[in-house]
């Protein structure tokens, strides 16, 4: 785990040098020129060195969907998931293993998996995904998606009163399970932590925030959830709660330093107050949020108001990518749109570091993880320059945010473990895996989901369609 970067090109506050990385028993050690080699050498040269970033929010097993769910929103693309989600536990653990691959070979060295939980089965599937990125390497956050209300609560009644199907499980047996996953998963120094992550306020109840939040006292655990990512969840929260759902979870104690929030499109003026007072973080998911018909998250806004905020790609049926430089691309560029005055658009070092230490600071990892600074752990990538993506040589971080990358990650290090390079994952055989999801699915291309034929005409009528 150890050894010495030669001749690498990093950025610096007012543009680039070339320097030397040196990294002893996983940790950044030296940066600086003409360093003594420790360990083993490696050929910095015409090569960009960057934190890696954090894919800070995706659902690994959607990956069994991606490209076939119709355009639909997002209450209706859920039903439609839901209809054809069966797996087994052997396709947990290769999605986990796919979406790990596509991350790493994009820049990322962390994951978060708000993982979907095979019913009755849910241990033996965090089980899995933990297997996969333990074999893999990547830094693993995952973050069980829990709820106790049933599909149909997530949309707003309007004028009817409905009655919902009890969720099959309770909201204790839901918590004791969270637990039992800590006390056989948590293992935070060997690259492992789980999360707290009720799925958001349109599936779950005061009962289940609170309990997580109890848990996450306990045991220092961040906490993780889904908010206000559609119109139709701000509608819910009004009927829920009579205020926003940003106020309602202020109020239950959920926001703080150690949230991460995924998505946040319908927030208005006191809600990012709030988000900023609490020093809570946005997970940008620009990606989704289009493919969804979600909206265009106030990611300007955020920063004005000095909220942290970082990208992930979502889950692989809702953004059908695990390709984190492309969510950073569009989650930078998109708000040029939202925006007149040029000043406070996203540039690409932002992006970079939004990716990279805004990641780092969701998971309670900022002093750890997430810039190139001696005393850190060396969660590390190494970008080829001579790729034809990234040429002719201009700016190079330029290059990565603002170009359509390809084949451009040389290596890959995390916690100092090589786990990419020359471009080729060595943890695992990725041929062996690109064979066995070949195997494992089929070509298809027509699918009746019943649910949403059955919920369908009343979110047309709520959501005034």
């Amino acid at each position: 785990m150890n050894f010495t970067i030669k001749n690498v090109l990093i950025s610096t506050d007012d543009g680039y040098t070339t320097t030397d990385v040196q990294v002893v028993d996983g940790k950044i050690a030296a940066i600086a020129p003409h360093l003594d080699i420790v360990g083993t050498a490696v050929n910095g040269e015409h090569k960009l060195l960057l934190p890696g970033f954090v894919n800070a929010h995706t659902h690994s097993s959607e990956k069994w969907q991606r490209g076939i769910i119709p355009p639909l929103p997002l209450e209706l693309w859920l039903a439609h998931l839901y209809d054809f989600a069966p797996l087994d536990t052997e396709k947990v653990y290769l999605s986990a293993l796919g979406t790990a691959v596509e991350t790493l070979l994009s820049g990322g060295t962390s994951v978060v998996d708000h993982l979907v939980l095979i019913p009755g089965e849910e241990l033996e599937t965090i089980t899995a995904a933990v297997r996969a990125y333990r074999e893999i390497g990547i830094r693993a956050f995952i973050a069980p998606l829990i709820q106790d209300e049933s599909l149909t609560a997530g949309i707003p009644s309007g004028e009817n009163e409905r009655n919902h199907e009890p969720y099959f499980r309770s909201t204790a047996e839901t918590l004791a399970l969270i637990e039992e996953a800590v006390r056989q998963f948590h293992r935070p120094d060997a690259g492992v932590s789980i999360l707290v992550a009720p799925t958001g306020i349109q599936l779950c109840s005061d009962a289940l925030f609170t309990g997580c939040i109890e848990l996450s006292d306990r045991y220092n655990l961040c906490r993780h959830s889904h908010l206000l990512e559609t119109k139709a969840q701000e509608k819910l929260a009004q009927e829920k709660y009579g205020c926003s759902a940003v106020e309602h979870l202020k109020r239950l104690g959920y926001l703080g330093d150690r949230t991460s929030l995924a998505h946040c499109v319908w927030l208005n003026e006191l809600d990012i107050e709030i988000l900023a007072e609490t020093q809570s973080t946005v997970v940008h998911n620009p990606l989704s949020n289009l493919r969804l018909g979600s909206g265009i998250a106030p990611i300007l806004k955020y920063r004005q108001a000095q909220v942290n905020v970082t990208f992930g790609c979502d889950g692989a049926s809702s953004n059908d990518s695990q390709d984190l430089l492309e969510a950073i691309k569009i989650g930078s560029i998109l708000h040029n749109t939202t925006e007149r005055d040029y000043q406070y658009w996203i540039t690409p070092r932002q992006a970079t570091e939004m990716a990279a230490l805004g990641g780092a600071k969701g998971l309670n990892m900022a002093d750890k993880i997430g810039s190139l600074t001696i005393g850190k752990q060396a969660d590390l990538v190494l970008y080829d320059l001579t790729s034809l993506s990234l040429l002719p040589r201009t700016d190079p971080i330029g290059l990565l945010v603002l170009g359509r990358p390809t084949n451009a990650v040389d290596s890959v290090w995390v916690n100092g473990k090589q786990i990419v390079a020359n471009g080729q994952v060595t943890t695992i055989n990725v041929d062996e895996l690109r064979q066995e999801l070949f195997q494992r699915s089929q070509w298809n291309t027509q699918r009746q989901s019943p649910t949403v034929a059955e919920i369908e005409a009343h979110y047309r009528a709520v959501m005034g369609l």
